[in-house]
């Protein structure tokens, strides 16, 4: 019995339990409605039915699916246009509408989503099981198929540890709650609404997150580029991506502002949890500070040399300067020593030109990373050079002024972060409330069908 439970729905009414309930027989399932079935999925579907054949005309136009492209809140968000001669030899699973794909590799993504109403080159990789619906409602299905309860017991099958993968015929052997199919459809229909104005609230909230971005960037980029100063005669930069600037600033290659520009350590070194040193790299670095979350450690003796090269000190500006994060600065506000990757550089302003934070926010700025980022040079792994570096050139107002900018900047970035934390905190629990929502809908702890 279980007379208690009860949830609120998006419209403030309660849902209540069913009247009675038995044993699933599964454990991590728990207790169902009494009327209700448990039956293995492999039962009430069919796996990976169809595949695209090697003979396929090597013209054709395929749109092509990644476990990449799958959003685990979204479902798919990317499709890729590719001939098949030209497609992964992976891009072989055919979908029709109402079929869920699940992924079967790295399944901690939880890459799991509906098809609907898909196009007719619409193709998957085999990275993914295409689970077809046979004798159960496809919505029911979808919905039973991306509640937490599977989705942990997809995972905790899965075999590997940096790759995990699991077969489509192990997915096949977890069992769902099954109810009648008139309820299947009442319960389909129950999370189609209310999902559906849970995930336009999330789509609302997500709109604020972007407007408050750019009236942060907004705010940064005229502040170090126009000052505080609204009556201030202008003057051309010089700088195409820049405009007028104040009159009496000036526009300066950034080694002449710097007392020292100098990159990481160019070796690895042996790091683990043990050493005595922090040893920092690209990871690390975020715009509004240093992470250190994640954390790795370097010897005494490995820190002598590294640091020998490059003598980080509190107040230095720190820039990635490699890979995909290229661009981010932050200041460095640690009084303690630390290595640094090579992937990482140190930027000292002289004390009477620049202003550290300054030029934080000068670094960060998105139309300066925009024409920065045109810079990078390599191949696979992108990177500046300190060379590439030492030619940025840098808007100059006297340091007092600098100083006063990031004062302002400092206070006024810190309102917009606030709230966009609280948002942020908002699209969470309202994520986290979805996913209890379909958990309790399509294991019975709530009946729906009046609310239907």
């Amino acid at each position: 019995m279980n007379k208690d439970v009860t949830t609120e729905n998006t419209k403030g009414t309660k849902n209540k339990a069913y009247p009675k309930y038995k044993p699933s027989g599964v454990k991590w399932l728990g207790n169902v409605p009494e009327h209700w079935g448990v039956k293995r999925l492999k039962y009430q579907v069919t796996i990976n039915d169809e595949t695209l054949p090697e003979t396929t005309d090597p013209d054709f136009e395929l749109l092509y699916v990644d476990i990449s492209s799958v959003n685990p809140s979204l479902g798919i968000v990317q499709k890729e246009s590719l001939l098949f001669e030209n497609a992964p030899s992976r891009a072989r699973r055919i979908v029709r509408n109402g079929d869920t794909i699940v992924s079967t590799v790295r399944t901690y993504l939880r890459a799991i989503s509906p098809v609907i109403d898909p196009e007719s080159n619409l193709i998957v990789s085999t990275g993914f099981a295409v689970i077809r619906p046979r004798k159960i409602n496809q919505d029911y299905l979808s919905a039973a198929i991306q509640a937490p309860y599977f989705i942990e017991e997809v995972v905790s099958r899965s075999v590997g540890v940096s790759y995990p993968a699991i077969n489509a015929s192990e997915i096949g052997l977890i069992s769902i709650p099954l109810p009648p199919f008139p309820e299947q459809q009442a319960i389909a229909a129950f999370l189609d609404r209310d999902t559906g104005r849970i995930d336009s609230l999330i789509a609302k909230k997500q709109l604020l997150l972007e407007l408050l971005a750019e009236q942060r960037a907004a705010l940064i980029f005229r502040a170090v580029t126009k000052g505080l100063d609204a009556t201030v005669k202008l003057k051309p930069s010089g700088v195409e991506w820049l405009g007028d600037v104040p009159e009496h600033w000036g526009v300066k290659k950034i080694v002449f502002l710097l007392e020292r520009l100098q990159d990481g350590t160019h070796f690895s070194p042996e790091s683990d949890f043990s050493g005595e040193y922090l040893y920092i790299t690209a990871k690390n670095i975020k715009e509004w500070g240093l992470d250190l979350s994640e954390i790795t450690y370097v010897s005494q003796e490995s820190h002598r040399e590294i640091y020998k090269r490059c003598p980080v000190k509190k107040g230095d500006v720190l820039y990635i300067k490699d890979g995909a994060t290229a661009g981010i600065a932050t200041v460095n506000k640690l009084d303690e020593e630390f290595s640094m990757l090579s992937s990482v550089a140190m930027l000292r302003a002289r004390n009477q030109l620049m202003d550290s934070r300054f030029l934080t926010y000068h670094l960060n700025m998105k139309a300066f990373k925009n024409f920065a980022l045109n810079s990078l040079v390599g191949g696979a792994m992108t990177r500046f050079t300190i060379e590439i570096i030492s030619r940025f050139r840098i808007i100059t107002p006297p340091l007092p002024e600098q100083q006063a900018i990031a004062a302002f900047l400092d206070r006024e970035t810190a309102k917009i972060d606030t709230l966009s934390a609280k948002v942020v905190t908002v699209i969470e629990r309202l994520k986290e409330y979805r996913t209890a929502l379909i958990s309790s809908a399509v294991t019975g702890k709530i009946n729906v069908r009046e609310a239907v």
